[in-house]
């Protein structure tokens, strides 16, 4: 990916300019992290994050945001209400130009997925 100079010409990055971008992306996704363990999970008291709802994370150099997650049932009757606050916690990290939420059910969530943290939370880090 380069950059055009004034005559309208691509131009290769240097390592440091591909150095800053690449550490400003990790923030960003720092940030959407923090922004999605806002989010919980309308029938269990812990995060989507922790809970292992989100199956991927990708924000390209443009600063738009994709997450595919799912949920812990497919017949989740919120399951509009928690895409819709999953799509606006990111959306408004500062930085985030647009979010893209897909979601799927494959592989199927199960307990595994879920941090250590939502674990213990629930009792069942046994």
């Amino acid at each position: 990916m380069g950059l055009k100079n004034i005559f309208g010409k691509k131009r290769e990055l240097s390592e440091e300019e591909k150095k800053v971008r690449k550490e400003k992306i990790m923030a960003l996704e720092r940030d959407i992290i923090m922004a999605l363990r806002q989010v919980y999970d309308p029938e269990i008291p812990v995060n989507i994050y922790d809970l292992g709802l989100v199956y991927e994370l990708k924000v390209d150099e443009e600063h738009n945001v994709y997450i595919q997650m799912t949920l812990t049932a497919p017949n989740c009757p919120m399951a509009d209400y928690v895409v819709d606050a999953v799509k606006a916690a990111v959306e408004d990290v500062p930085g985030v130009v647009s979010a893209k939420i897909e979601l799927v059910f494959e592989p199927a969530w199960d307990k595994s997925r879920m941090s250590e943290e939502a674990l213990v939370e629930l009792g069942l880090d046994e």
